[in-house]
């Protein structure tokens, strides 16, 4: 098992995990009007999205070498891949060009989101709720999609790159599915239909 590190670096990117929490008071106060078959169709697109997050991953690890076994069946990756590949070393060994793609892959990532929010509901309060909704559900099945594939992460303290937006973001993985799981009790529990 990893070593079990607190903070994600940089240091102000563990203040994400007041965002839903803040939300969640404000929220109680104007509720959100939202209906169920809007969260559950976001909640579906982004499920199906985090699994594509996941694909591109797998794709871009083969592409520079750091998946070992890609050659072979799925169970030669997950075999190989879950105890050996180190999130950190990949990120810093990719070449400049694939990460200005990668960086503009975020970017792109953060404006489908978005957009999927703005065209779902009309009013600007529920669009980030929306998209804080579907964020968080795309963050989650990200990573159950790399689990699922390549075995990876191989537990909660896993490290991981976040984000490349602006600087590099690191955490163990239980950060992202604690910020993306309060996330989506702050808006199922202020969500007209729902509570």
């Amino acid at each position: 098992m990893d070593k079990f590190i607190l903070l994600a670096q940089p240091w102000w990117v563990n203040l994400l995990v007041f965002v839903p929490v803040g939300l969640y008071f404000y929220y109680r106060k104007n509720k959100l009007q939202i209906t169920k078959k809007q969260l559950l169709l976001g909640a579906l697109f982004a499920i199906a999205f985090g699994f594509v997050e996941a694909a591109v991953v797998i794709y871009l690890r083969a592409a520079v070498g750091f998946l070992p076994g890609y050659m072979g069946t799925l169970t030669d990756v997950m075999r190989q891949a879950s105890s050996t590949y180190q999130q950190i070393q990949a990120a810093n060994s990719i070449p400049q060009s694939l990460l200005t793609v990668e960086f503009f892959r975020e970017i792109a990532t953060l404006v489908i989101l978005g957009s999927v929010a703005m065209l779902a509901v009309k009013k600007p309060k529920e669009q980030f709720a929306f998209f804080l909704w579907a964020f968080a559900f795309w963050d989650i099945f990200y990573y159950v999609g790399l689990r699922l594939t390549i075995g990876w992460p191989s537990s909660f303290t896993t490290t991981d790159v976040l984000f490349l937006i602006p600087v590099q973001w690191l955490s163990e993985v239980w950060f992202p599915i604690l910020v993306s799981s309060l996330s989506i009790a702050a808006v199922a529990l202020n969500s007209r239909d729902i509570v």
